[in-house]
């Protein structure tokens, strides 16, 4: 796991399991995946919270499954996705994904899904 580079070494050895971890899934391609990424950096930078935010390449409908995918892009705080009503879906798929009438996540969603986890 590598941690973005604004997450100081020292940080993460003082954190160690205490560091919040961010997974941005999200498939080649997926016009939704850039602005998405962008904006959990920066509800990350506002909190003032450390994290590591890691992008993830979703490959094909079998990684799709493997990686309980729900759609491009899929934000995951500790392994918990952001959207509440999401974490019981099993409709894993290698596609787009909706957050209500948008593609992008609400950076109220991230933000409470990372508060969640403190």
């Amino acid at each position: 796991m590598s941690c973005r580079p604004s997450v100081p070494a020292s940080v993460v050895r003082a954190y160690g399991e205490g560091l919040l971890t961010i997974e941005v899934l999200y498939l080649e391609g997926c016009p939704n995946y850039p602005p998405t990424l962008a904006l959990v950096r920066e509800v990350v930078a506002e909190l003032g919270i450390p994290t590591c935010v890691i992008p993830v390449e979703v490959i094909d409908s079998a990684d799709a499954e493997r990686r309980l995918f729900l759609g491009s892009p899929t934000v995951r705080v500790n392994g918990v996705d952001i959207e509440p009503a999401a974490r019981d879906r099993i409709d894993y798929a290698w596609g787009c994904r909706r957050y209500g009438d948008a593609g992008v996540p609400p950076r109220g969603m991230i933000a409470a899904a990372i508060r969640e986890q403190l």
